[in-house]
């Protein structure tokens, strides 16, 4: 059976790019210090030795619009584009192309429609930046085969946040049960309190810094049930205007399994947004 090395959950700042590879006086003042926070936290992933990467994210109105969208999706095509011009434009991100591992693709979703969610599944999906950041901070040499599975954080009505823990919850088990050798890392990103258009996007730090406090806390400890009695629907809505992502935060806290302790935790208060960083080994095997 497959081994699971790492399950990692991290913000996905557009910017982290752009603002890494700039040099003299188009370096930012902060690249330094976020570079340097990046190289440790990449480091978690490199000592788990993954051969297979499953990717959590959630595509920004890219591929998947009011016409169709699905609430949770797996990619199951042999190679993935990335990225969209307009991310290539704004935010200075390479076109990418990156190889799909179709055989767990098509375990996760045989498996999945049997544990009861209604996975739609695509052949011939191109991913955006939720997916291809996390692999430039991570894994930039992108050699990795991916399994791409993209959440519905944005067009109402959404998943309940418990249906998020569940299905993070069932992804760890269905991956456990793979019939391979190959060790993989599960990698989910989201954000915590986040504003985008509104009067509280451009700030020193996220728009709601005691959120951002309580939710870190809730991820590092693993502590599920405070989260799933504070976290709503309609609760998140106060944090800023889309912080809906942090239920993909609470769909790795599935994969980690309640009361999980993160192995490793670090953050970045950042212009506009807090950035954070987790990694957990679940298996002994799991550093090697």
């Amino acid at each position: 059976m497959a081994s699971i090395v790492a399950v990692i959950a991290s913000t996905h700042h557009p910017f982290y790019y752009k603002a890494s590879t700039a040099t003299g006086e188009d370096r930012p003042p902060f690249a330094d210090e976020w570079e340097r926070k990046i190289l440790a936290f990449r480091e978690t992933l490199t000592r788990a030795n993954p051969d297979v990467l499953v990717m959590v994210g959630s595509d920004h109105f890219h591929q998947l619009w009011l016409d169709n969208m699905p609430q949770f999706l797996v990619g199951k095509a042999p190679f993935y584009d990335a990225n969209w011009y307009n991310e290539e434009r704004e935010f200075g991100l390479p076109r990418m192309l990156l190889k799909g591992q179709e055989d767990l693709s098509a375990h996760i979703l045989r498996n999945g429609l049997d544990e009861g969610f209604d996975l739609a599944f695509s052949n011939e999906l191109r991913i955006d930046h939720s997916i291809t950041c996390p692999i430039i901070t991570l894994r930039p040499e992108a050699d990795l085969p991916i399994v791409p599975i993209y959440t519905n954080i944005f067009a109402p009505p959404l998943p309940q946040p418990s249906r998020f823990v569940k299905l993070g919850e069932t992804i760890r088990q269905i991956v456990e049960q793979w019939p391979s050798h190959l060790r993989v890392a599960i990698i989910g990103t989201g954000h915590l309190s986040l504003e985008l258009g509104g009067p509280r996007q451009f700030g020193p730090h996220g728009p709601d810094p005691e959120f951002d406090r309580r939710a870190v806390e809730w991820i590092a400890s693993g502590d599920l049930d405070n989260c799933l009695r504070e976290v709503t629907l309609d609760s998140l809505h106060s944090p800023g205007n889309a912080t809906h992502g942090f239920m993909d935060f609470m769909l790795m806290m599935g994969v980690a399994g309640a009361g999980a302790k993160a192995d490793y935790v670090d953050t970045l208060d950042l212009f506009h947004t807090m950035e954070a960083y987790f990694t957990w080994y679940p298996t002994q095997g799991g550093v090697r």
